[in-house]
């Protein structure tokens, strides 16, 4: 990505407020601010560099829209996360259907190849992690990955925290369970 310019030192609140009272500039320090993080999550989502930079235009271009008169009720990447989500579950079904090709083909990585370990340890994670169900995959990955708190997790899908903890304990404890992770949890 292009050079960055240097990091507004506004907090995200008053980011807001100035970009409400017409001050555009604002905008770029909330889009440098998250969309590292908005194109990870996209191409989680996407498995495509291209769409997730797709996405990544998309959300920030419907964030624009909401000024003035945006409220933000969270934290950024609360609010951005259903965006970014639904934008890019959206990509993956288009290309998908222009494409013809089978499903598991929407989430090939065109980088490099790894070195076989590493490479070995991102597979067997990434068929552990698709074994779990998709509400207990998508929490754990939104907390550890994206390192969101339960709260922002529960506000990002509309769902109570008591849910968020529960899926996130029961993916943990199917991670333990499993003889391919179970190594990472022994002291």
């Amino acid at each position: 990505m292009d050079e960055r310019p240097r990091p507004d030192p506004r907090s995200d609140a008053d980011l807001v407020r100035a970009l409400n009272a017409g001050d555009t500039s604002a905008f770029d320090g909330l889009y440098f601010r998250y969309r590292d993080w908005a194109v990870r999550l996209a191409r989680r989502f996407t498995g495509n560099d291209d769409d997730a930079l797709d996405v990544l235009q998309e959300a920030f271009s419907y964030v624009f829209r909401k000024f003035p008169g945006f409220v933000l009720t969270a934290s950024m990447t609360t609010f951005l996360y259903p965006v970014v989500k639904n934008l890019s579950i959206a990509a993956r079904r288009k290309r998908t259907r222009q494409a013809q090709l089978p499903e598991d083909a929407a989430h090939m990585d065109p980088a490099a190849p790894e070195p076989v370990d590493h490479a070995a340890q991102r597979e067997e994670l990434s068929a552990v992690l698709s074994g779990l169900p998709e509400g207990q995959r998508e929490v754990l990955l939104m907390r550890f990955v994206d390192g969101m708190s339960l709260a922002e997790i529960a506000v990002a899908l509309g769902v109570p925290e008591g849910t968020v903890k529960s899926r996130l304990h029961n993916a943990i404890a199917a991670l333990r369970k499993d003889e391919r992770t179970v190594r990472y949890f022994s002291p």
